[in-house]
């Protein structure tokens, strides 16, 4: 997320190595950088003078304090005015009154039906009751997406596909919604390949009649200055309550993410990449500086685990491991946990330091399949006893995963030797054998 911007960004700090204290020449020199980075990013270029001028002005003549070095007080002034530029404080949905109605508007492309289908999914999780609403009259496509992605999340979906009007479709849907105690109605609108006035006359007449509560603007976020400039010809026809970015997977710039707030005084409230439908984060404007500057993300990664934690699970696990009975269907457990929690690489990059590590890597989210498929070719009485693996059981579990003996044995020498690490982990924590836990398990 954001590698380019990132690195360009760490490169202009560097003007700061060794300096005693801040002044004109080496800020001069960093916020030139800074400036180029931006542009580079695809931001606005009054924008970009506004942001390097505010940081002009704080940093000119700062000393340094304590121990903190010109490049690390740079850093924090940087941070904080990225946080200011995306918005200062994350924006929550309005869901006071019941049902709750949100309009999802955007061009073709940008994610809307997919994120119609997470919204939901983290509403269901939130003990709500979402209906989701297709909307979309002119592609059948959009109809069949959402309702398959309506079937995989188990929630309710209103689709009436002989009814060729898009405002009568959502009023009905709410009629629908009353009457079946569905608390949220999500409202997935058509796209266009560009903004035009048709589009624009039939989802502010949606919006006339139906009266959303929230209506937000979902905007692909490769797209860059585009973005914004679709986001202010929407803003300036249904003024929307709020932003989504999606795609943050893919090839980011972060012009779109740096520049809409500042554009259209409206609030970036979900960040969403890949298909999962768990993959779905409300926008902390602070979290994410901290992400573009390289220092990671470690509130959003324990909120992720949080989110997929199970106590009766984690003190089951907890027992086995001090034991040292930790198995193959405990590994294969703990690899659909971490699944859950979202695209592998960007978990990663959430950890402080290891976003830079990672940018010529490529972690697919299929980066254990490898391993699950090798503990799948196994019986239930295999997986549970390690110890039962001789050399006939093992050719057969290769052959049924589609590898070879070596392997198979490379993946249980590293699975002993993680079993291992496990369990002094265990024996060292304060406590210890008589009452200790493992780090992030409860009691």
């Amino acid at each position: 997320m954001f590698n380019s911007l990132s690195e360009k960004l760490e490169s202009a700090f560097k003007h700061l190595k060794g300096q005693a204290r801040i002044n004109e020449l080496n800020v001069a020199n960093t916020l030139k950088d800074i400036r180029k980075a931006l542009l580079d990013a695809d931001v606005n270029f009054k924008i970009a003078k506004e942001f390097t001028d505010s940081i002009k002005e704080k940093a000119i003549g700062e000393k340094v304090i304590n121990a903190i070095s010109p490049g690390q007080l740079m850093t924090k002034i940087v941070q904080d005015e990225l946080t200011q530029l995306m918005g200062a404080e994350a924006a929550m949905l309005d869901l006071s009154k019941s049902p709750t109605i949100i309009l999802v508007a955007g061009l073709q492309g940008s994610g809307k039906t997919t994120f119609s289908g997470k919204l939901a999914t983290y509403l269901k999780a939130q003990k709500k009751s979402p209906l989701l609403v297709a909307a979309d009259i002119y592609r059948p496509a959009a109809m069949d997406q959402l309702t398959v992605l309506a079937e995989q999340i188990g929630v309710d979906i209103f689709v009436e596909r002989e009814n060729k009007d898009a405002v009568s479709i959502a009023q009905n849907a709410i009629i629908y919604a009353k009457a079946n105690n569905k608390n949220v109605i999500i409202i997935d609108t058509a796209g266009r390949l560009a903004v035009d006035e048709m589009m624009m006359n039939e989802v502010a007449n949606i919006k006339n009649a139906i009266q959303p509560q929230e209506i937000l603007f979902v905007v692909d976020a490769m797209t860059g200055q585009d973005a914004v400039n679709t986001a202010k010809a929407f803003n300036d026809r249904l003024d929307f309550t709020g932003v989504v970015l999606t795609k943050l997977d893919g090839d980011t710039r972060g012009g779109a993410a740096l520049s809409i707030k500042y554009t259209v005084n409206k609030p970036i409230k979900f960040m969403s990449s890949g298909e999962k439908m768990e993959t779905l984060d409300i926008f902390y404007p602070e979290r994410m500086a901290q992400r573009i500057l390289g220092m990671g993300d470690i509130t959003s990664l324990v909120e992720k685990a949080q989110a997929n934690y199970d106590e009766a699970e984690a003190k089951k696990l907890e027992k086995k491991i001090r034991k040292n009975q930790f198995d193959f269907e405990d590994f294969l457990s703990q690899i659909q946990q971490i699944k859950k929690m979202g695209n592998l690489k960007d978990l990663m990059g959430m950890i402080p330091g290891m976003g830079k590590s990672l940018k010529d890597i490529d972690i697919k989210d299929d980066a254990f399949k490898g391993v699950e498929a090798i503990i799948q070719s196994m019986t239930k009485i295999e997986r549970r006893n390690p110890d039962l693996l001789n050399p006939s059981r093992k050719q057969r579990i290769a052959k049924g995963a589609g590898k070879d003996i070596g392997e198979i044995n490379a993946f249980m020498k590293q699975f002993d030797q993680m079993k291992q690490m496990m369990k002094q982990m265990s024996g060292q924590m304060p406590g210890g054998p008589m009452g200790g836990k493992m780090p992030g398990l409860r009691r």
